[in-house]
């Protein structure tokens, strides 16, 4: 009976499902326990926060938010139209360097302009040696350590995730759009304006979210800058007050942030949908010569050089100079050596849990374990801050228990092994970056047909046999690509570093925080260029995947949205 066999496999199955589960709640448990630890506080305490910490944190965040939101698309929109749809001198090379700020890590960009823009920094100097101007006094430009500065940082260093999907949405739409309200008298502004940028609005609204939730989630940068946002306050009221539910309290009301703004960018989604006219004949590419040719290219160059030459050149110069003035540091290679394990290990976990998820939903066709795949990929949206504070204390107590279970079995002390240890830094890096293997997973599964399970079966294979000999060998690519991509993600990762950190572990995110919280720019220098030098890798893959997905997509026959439905 077809029905006693689909239930009998599903019962094989269970187990692995229950493993989703556990995976699901496994990312939820920082979430659950920052509730607990929150309502652990003084009853006085939130009044206190709310009257002196809250105000400011809440204002500066907001402030951030906006600007960042505004120049981001300022500097990333046009770009990606201009890229998209006009051909201008040196357009093939800045295609894909537009996306190379995403090598360099907002901190960095902040600890390079922080010495940049010093007023005895190398502009400064050389704008006075320029005007015959001998006091530092006499001449000084704004201080980098203001909220503009922060603003202009994290927009040169986030605005290629808006140019990403604005670029693929408008080398996706269809010409025929434009043409017509060409024919009607709109002109190539007006058409931009009325037709292309509204057709482009859900990929930009995507793109935006997550810069704003990066935004929200930074510490480097804002500590760096002098912005209290409500991620530093985090840090400062555990850090510095030794005020672990002050902290969660205030986590939980940046947590509440990002749940609006995933909110409001569903929604936005939601209010403007397109539906399909026919198939879409692509663009012809408008040639820019001239004065507009140039204009179009320093446009286009002037994001990729705040966010990537800028920093890149002055991060070798200062560390090539550092190096030949004292030689190699010797802590840095165990700084490198221990920056770099951690990254494997958060890495392989997540890959590990990401297989889990995605092969539940694979073989067991669960409603449930889609559910359980969403709930999972959770963790890219929650902030490093909110997850160390949430994760500090089911780790602590997990030890605890362990250790007075070891003392009254056999007399022997445990220790803090997963919160005393680099355990708890590692949890918590796979569980911020899950979503990528999970992502990444689910987009090599929809390559696979599922006649291949079902001849699988047919010949006698089990669900692990399956998965061993069918599923893994076809989804080496995406498994390699997510494994790229997350273990750069926890190189450069802050704020759960300096959170979950061991006492006396240093990585290189931490040295170059340390070098910049001291003010001695060049001696962070090698580490900032180590991070960034990795971090070209996958950036490099990213622009050749994305090209190559992009120009497949327009010799393919295709539909595009063109008429928008409420």
């Amino acid at each position: 009976m077809p029905g006693v066999r689909q239930l009998l496999a599903f019962g094989r199955l269970s187990p692995l499902l229950a493993a989703s589960g556990l995976v699901a709640l496994f990312v939820l448990l920082p979430l659950l326990a920052l509730a607990g630890i929150a309502a652990q506080g003084s009853g006085d305490m939130w009044p206190h926060l709310i009257a002196t910490v809250l105000p400011d944190a809440l204002l500066q965040t907001g402030m951030l938010l906006v600007g960042v939101g505004v120049l981001t698309l300022v500097m990333a929109v046009p770009c990606a139209f201009l890229v998209a749809t006009c051909t201008f001198p040196g357009r093939r090379v800045l295609e894909w360097a537009l996306l190379l700020p995403l090598a360099v890590p907002g901190y960095i960009v902040a600890f390079s302009y922080l010495d940049v823009l010093h007023p005895l920094g190398p502009v400064q100097e050389a704008l006075r040696a320029l005007l015959g101007i001998a006091n530092p006094r006499d001449l000084r430009l704004p201080d980098v350590r203001s909220t503009g500065g922060c603003i202009l940082v994290l927009s040169a260093v986030l605005y290629p995730y808006v140019y990403l999907s604005a670029r693929a949405s408008f080398v996706l739409q269809s010409a025929a759009a434009l043409e017509v309200a060409r024919t009607l008298g709109a002109s190539r502004t007006r058409a931009f304006l009325r037709i292309a940028l509204p057709l482009a609005r859900p990929a930009i609204v995507a793109g935006l979210t997550l810069v704003l939730l990066e935004t929200l989630g930074d510490i480097g940068a804002s500590e760096f800058l002098g912005v209290r946002t409500l991620t530093v306050s985090i840090y400062s009221t555990w850090v510095n007050r030794s005020n672990l539910p002050g902290a969660a309290q205030i986590a939980l009301v940046m947590l509440s942030l990002v749940l609006v703004l995933i909110l409001v960018e569903r929604a936005a989604r939601r209010a403007k949908r397109f539906v399909a006219t026919g198939s879409a004949r692509p663009q012809a590419p408008t040639a820019l010569t001239g004065l507009a040719g140039l204009a179009a290219a320093a446009w286009c160059a002037v994001p990729v050089t705040l966010g990537f030459l800028v920093p890149f050149t002055h991060l070798a110069v200062s560390a090539v100079r550092r190096v030949s003035e004292t030689g190699l540091p010797e802590r840095i290679f165990g700084e490198a050596f221990t920056t770099s394990v951690i990254a494997l290990c958060a890495t392989a976990l997540a890959i590990g849990l990401g297989l889990v998820v995605t092969e539940a939903q694979r073989l067991t066709r669960a409603p449930a374990a889609s559910a359980f795949a969403r709930l999972a990929s959770l963790g890219y949206a929650v902030p490093g801050t909110v997850l160390a504070v949430g994760l500090l204390s089911p780790l602590a107590g997990f030890d605890n228990a362990l250790d007075a279970a070891m003392r009254q079995a056999f007399g022997v002390s445990t220790g803090l092994i997963l919160s005393g240890s680099g355990a708890a830094l590692v949890a918590a890096l796979a569980i911020r970056f899950l979503a990528i293997p999970v992502g990444g997973i689910e987009a090599g599964f929809t390559k696979l047909s599922p006649h291949l399970d079902m001849a699988a079966r047919s010949l006698g294979c089990s669900g692990p046999a399956t998965v061993k000999r069918i599923h893994l060998p076809l989804l080496r690519p995406a498994l390699a690509t997510a494994a790229l991509l997350v273990f750069v993600d926890a190189m450069k990762e802050l704020p759960a570093t300096l959170l979950l950190r061991p006492l006396g572990l240093e990585t290189l995110a931490t040295h170059v925080y340390g070098e910049a919280a001291r003010g001695t720019y060049e001696d962070g220098a090698l580490a900032a260029l180590l991070i960034l030098l990795v971090g070209l890798g996958p950036v490099i893959l990213l622009a050749r995947m994305s090209a190559s997905a992009l120009r497949a997509s327009c010799n393919s026959p295709r539909s595009v949205s063109s008429s928008p439905k409420g």
